[in-house]
């Protein structure tokens, strides 16, 4: 029994071992077909044919996707037909699968260039940093960096500039708002003052037209100034108590009656003098009684 399990391990050992052979044989044969097609590429790009070597680079990846010849050759056609789009998503797929810090170097280079085409500066800087980070003695990535780093500070100027006008564009917006706020307020009320002073000006001119009909009622035919009745009535009253009131037919006058009331007292005293003296004449003398 220990002899049958023995022989079905080693035959299961030999099978597995069989199968990794296959298919690093397979990887080898698919490496080799990606490279015959980077380089029919690459002798394409040479002769400026950059469409047959976009094929044979296309094939080149589709052999081996881990190809990093391949994405950076893509990439790099991309970037001389004017695709900046492309040529970075290929240039970057070429910095996740290198694995010598040459090909990272190159990678990261052209990444930094096409950044720069595309005016995306401090993006730039940090891929030319990349480049740098794994090729310090490249003068031509530094040179670069100096010149994304340059760009960079105007961009960031510049945006400032630009925050600066916005802010200022934005404050006098505001101001015009409030002057013309300000303007609409007093146009409002010039109108609501105009309103007011045609309505006023109406009033008075009716008021007007009611004093000068009063006025033109007050008079007479001949233009002279009517007296009111009321007043016509208290000037005759007062006239009436001005004046000495006159005697009603059949009465006496005060006057008369104090002239006769006078007269009676007279006769009266003329006749109780002439009493008097007829009295003192008939009156004897009593004298003393002769005892």
């Amino acid at each position: 029994m220990k002899k049958l399990l023995f022989y079905i391990f080693a035959l299961i050992s030999i099978s597995g071992f069989s199968q990794e052979k296959d298919q690093e044989k397979q990887e080898l044969m698919a490496l080799k077909k990606a490279n015959n097609f980077v380089y029919e590429g690459n002798e394409k790009a040479i002769n400026n044919d950059f469409v047959s070597a976009e094929m044979a680079y296309r094939k080149a990846l589709s052999q081996q996707a881990t190809s990093v010849a391949g994405a950076y050759n893509l990439g790099t056609s991309y970037y001389q037909e004017g695709s900046y789009n492309e040529a970075l998503y290929r240039l970057q797929q070429a910095t996740k699968n290198a694995t010598s810090k040459e090909e990272k170097h190159k990678a990261f280079h052209n990444i930094g260039n096409i950044l720069m085409k595309e005016n995306k500066c401090q993006e730039a800087v940090d891929a030319y940093k990349n480049a740098l980070r794994n090729n310090p003695s490249d003068n031509e990535t530094r040179y670069n960096l100096a010149l994304a780093k340059k760009c960079a500070e105007d961009q960031k100027d510049e945006q400032q500039d630009d925050n600066k006008d916005d802010q200022n564009k934005d404050q006098n917006q505001d101001q015009n708002q409030d002057q013309n706020q300000d303007q609409n307020q007093d146009e409002q009320k010039d109108d609501q003052d105009k309103q007011d002073e045609g309505e006023n000006k109406d009033d008075n001119q009716d008021q007007g037209d009611q004093d000068k009909k009063d006025g033109d009622d007050q008079k007479d035919d001949q233009g002279k100034p009517k007296e009111d009745k009321k007043d016509q009535g208290k000037g005759d009253d007062q006239k009436k108590d001005q004046q000495p009131p006159q005697p009603q037919p059949g009465q006496l006058s005060p006057q008369q009656v104090k002239n006769l009331l006078e007269a009676m007292n007279n006769q009266e005293q003329k006749v109780q003098e002439k009493i008097n003296a007829e009295k003192q004449k008939g009156v004897k003398v009593q004298t003393e009684k002769d005892w």
